[in-house]
């Protein structure tokens, strides 16, 4: 862009004797910096603000208090949960191999009264 073209978003300035319009936006800039500078120091001394971030930080901490006890209790519930489930499957398991070893008992073994029970039918 050609510098005789000027910019939209800022208003035409008059060059004077005192000093150029790019001195003047300098001097601006760093008036608003001290400006802000200023309240900001004066937030961070009030006494209002010191008490809100100190209830602000002493909330935060005892919800993450919270949300930690509420993690372990779940986790311990889980737990026993997951212990019974364990401990049922097992007792299954047993009771179901003893079923097949008595069946493997009883099919070894012929029956005293299979002859009998064939010639009744």
């Amino acid at each position: 862009m050609s510098p005789s073209v000027r910019d939209a978003r800022r208003p035409p300035q008059a060059i004077t004797a005192a000093g150029t319009s790019s001195t003047r936006d300098v001097d601006h800039r760093m008036a608003m910096r001290l400006i802000g500078l200023a309240v900001v120091r004066d937030v961070l001394r009030s006494r209002r603000f010191q008490e809100r971030v100190i209830l602000a930080v002493i909330v935060a901490k005892a919800l993450r208090q919270v949300n930690q006890q509420g993690r372990a209790s779940t986790m311990a519930r889980l737990a026993a949960w997951d212990k019974r489930q364990i401990h049922s499957l097992e007792a299954k398991a047993e009771k179901q191999s003893r079923a097949v070893k008595g069946t493997r008992q009883m099919a070894s073994r012929p029956s005293k009264d299979l002859p009998q029970k064939m010639r009744e039918a």
